[in-house]
């Protein structure tokens, strides 16, 4: 005999509208209880497989249907389920034409899928040669196409999925590579108004730059948007002298040279001063750092520096310029 709750999975298949609208909306609220999550895993087949079929269905479904699935997927166990059935090929076939919310909706669940490396390998489309980076590139071109002055902000999720994205290998490669383009256009974002798209950006330029020892003539080339998304967020919010900004490029000195608002988030300005490590450590980003003046920007910027953890970071940083600097010195 059919418990209760394996009824109301059935009910999701019901050819009523009105009858499976209240089913959806009973399991959306079951969702928001460990009890209730419990209880709807024991049937999780066929309840996520009912609730893909929904999510091309009228906004009135898809809602709630998002909604439900963004709390079953923080359960390890079914969002890789979801991965193996194909939500993420579904929800990146909607993505975009649909209204607003959904949008957000649809790109909080992929950040949870993402955390999965099987999600990431779906979105990344490994092993499909041919179609390899078309999904990286919409989500790319929709967050660096989008605004971000709207409150909802639809798009803002992107950044953290891309960071996501970038934990991998694979990942970071199709990022930094030229022909795409794509670490480019999401650096144009790192001055948003919105702090969930400049931490997204941020974390993402941070994981590429663990493929600084090979990748680092490519990060290279974004110079002119790599180091104000580096080095502007440590630089503090006050006006540097002319004998500084003389020896910066305009991209730097420019905004330095009047005061400005500062990063007032504290975790993007530690992924600066780790990313800037990750350049640091070979002589070539050294270099290349130093030429713009950027170990000036940053002591600078120290002396203004309360949160601790992002001292420790400026100071890991520094310690690495200085030694390195005399050994060069040495030679």
């Amino acid at each position: 005999m059919a418990t209760e709750v394996e009824e109301l999975v059935g009910f999701l298949s019901s050819p009523s509208p009105q009858v499976k609208k209240a089913a959806v909306d009973i399991v959306q609220g079951l969702t928001g209880s460990e009890e209730g999550l419990k209880s709807l895993a024991n049937y999780s087949d066929t309840l996520l497989a009912s609730l893909l079929n929904l999510l091309g269905d009228k906004k009135e479904f898809v809602q709630p249907v998002l909604e439900a699935l963004i709390n079953l997927s923080q359960e390890t166990a079914l969002a890789g389920k979801m991965v193996d059935i194909g939500i993420i090929e579904r929800e990146m076939e909607i993505l975009g034409k649909v209204d607003p919310s959904i949008i957000q909706l649809l790109s909080m669940l992929l950040v949870n899928l993402t955390h999965l490396d099987s999600g990431v390998e779906r979105l990344l489309q490994t092993g499909t040669e041919k179609l390899q980076g078309l999904y990286i590139a919409k989500l790319v071109r929709l967050f660096s196409t989008s605004s971000s002055e709207n409150e909802e902000d639809p798009y803002g999720h992107i950044g953290s999925i891309l960071m996501n994205i970038s934990r991998m290998e694979t990942g970071r490669k199709l990022l930094l590579d030229p022909k795409w383009s794509l670490l480019k256009q999401l650096l144009r974002q790192i001055d948003s108004p919105s702090t969930l798209r400049r931490k997204g950006v941020s974390g993402t330029l941070r994981n590429c730059c663990f493929e600084s020892e090979t990748q680092l003539a490519n990060l290279l080339l974004l110079s002119q948007f790599l180091w104000p998304a580096l080095l502007l967020p440590l630089a503090g919010k006050q006006e540097y002298s002319k004998e500084d900004t003389n020896k910066m490029p305009l991209e730097l000195a420019n905004p330095l040279s009047h005061e400005r608002e500062p990063e007032n988030d504290p975790e993007i300005r530690v992924q600066a001063a780790e990313a800037l490590y990750l350049i640091a450590v070979h002589e070539g980003g050294r270099k290349a750092l130093w030429s713009v003046n950027g170990p000036r920007i940053l002591e600078i910027g120290y002396q203004y520096e309360e949160d601790p953890k992002v001292m420790e970071a400026y100071e890991r940083l520094g310690s690495l310029l200085v030694q390195s600097n005399g050994v060069e010195d040495a030679k």
